[in-house]
């Protein structure tokens, strides 16, 4: 990866904007609703790594899970040490009954590590990994902290997203990296926040870049052209789409778990906005309509649907800070995984009639 120069430009109208754009921003208010139900929480003492020579990692968090008949694949974020926060991720198999019964709050849990560092996309660290399924496969993509992470000199391409399939079942593949083009890629911090949406025939790619004016902006690009590699398939995301802004209250935002199918051609989405005071995450949720390349904002729920409140939430390795990266549907729930204060795993359920009630407050089309 080559050094750039940082661009003196600011990056607002170089992306279009999505069908919504402008009424999604003006509904939103800097409110909240909570209407998750927390259902427990899972800490690193009550976490075992069974393939690497330390018995509890430091931290667990930033969960990502994928529902497998009566038992919950859960994907975390582990550190091992506090020298440089270098990440890997476990899977977690948790039986529902567990999170249900309340047992995760007392259970004890073996772990293995599925991704580790070992490219110079990701080494300085695998982090928060959002797992998901296309048709039959498995996928994850994950933030890799590449070789330019701590590099003083080269504020380029920090951070990129990572895809891997699962190809056996205990076994993850590496198989693509995701980069802007051309001038974009020039200008680009980092970029974080990321997975993959199928719809029909044409694949959707969800991130988060921060670029060199000092902006994040909430992208869906709509076009990939492969460029191959020794050790991972390049990915060049182009014909980006700008799907929504901060409010003035509001830092940054960035996606959360992965997409969730609600339709033909809608997904529903979750998203973070990090507040500019004291940096508390919240999150509110979004109806988006993928058809034939347009990118359209239906509804977005004008308040927050969760915030940081209870104990491990508000206190831990970074306070106030709720962090979703996982998400499944069983019946009119919908069972959420999430990083709390950067230091457990969450996990929460939402009422699919509640959500949606507040979607129909901040329905656009």
């Amino acid at each position: 990866m080559p050094r750039y120069e940082k661009r003196n430009y600011r990056y607002d109208d170089v992306f279009p904007k999505a069908h919504g754009f402008k009424e999604a921003n003006e509904i939103r208010v800097f409110e909240t609703r909570d209407i998750v139900k927390r259902l427990g929480v899972l800490s690193p003492n009550r976490v075992f790594i069974n393939n690497y020579p330390m018995s509890t990692p430091p931290a667990v968090f930033n969960a990502s899970l994928i529902i497998e008949g009566d038992e919950a694949k859960v994907y975390a974020r582990i550190i091992v040490g506090y020298y440089k926060y270098v990440s890997g991720i476990v899977e977690i198999t948790i039986p529902l009954d567990d999170i249900f019964s309340g047992n995760i709050n007392l259970n004890y849990y073996a772990s293995r590590i599925i991704i580790a560092p070992s490219t110079k996309y990701d080494l300085w660290g695998a982090e928060d990994p959002r797992a998901y399924r296309i048709g039959e496969t498995f996928y994850m993509t994950y933030t890799g902290r590449t070789i330019n992470y701590f590099n003083p000199v080269i504020r380029i391409e920090r951070t990129l997203p990572v895809t891997a399939i699962r190809e056996l079942e205990d076994k993850w593949r590496k198989v693509f990296v995701h980069r802007l083009p051309g001038e974009l890629e020039e200008a680009m911090v980092s970029n974080k926040d990321a997975y993959i949406v199928v719809v029909g025939d044409r694949k959707y790619f969800f991130h988060r870049p921060h670029m060199t004016d000092e902006n994040y902006y909430l992208l869906v690009g709509r076009e990939w052209k492969r460029i191959l590699e020794d050790e991972l398939t390049e990915i060049l995301v182009d014909n980006n789409i700008e799907v929504m802004r901060p409010l003035p209250r509001e830092d940054k935002l960035g996606w959360s778990t992965p997409a969730i199918r609600i339709g033909k051609n809608k997904v529903l989405a979750f998203i973070h906005g990090v507040d500019r005071e004291i940096g508390a995450y919240r999150i509110f949720a979004a109806e988006i309509e993928l058809s034939n390349g347009e990118v359209t904002v239906t509804a977005v729920t004008p308040r927050y649907i969760m915030e940081p409140r209870e104990s491990y939430e508000v206190f831990g390795d970074r306070p106030y800070t709720i962090f979703p990266c996982g998400v499944e549907m069983l019946d009119d729930k919908l069972l959420l995984t999430y990083g709390a204060g950067d230091f457990m795993i969450g996990f929460g359920l939402i009422d699919l009639d509640e959500l949606y009630g507040e979607l129909d407050k901040g329905r656009i089309y």
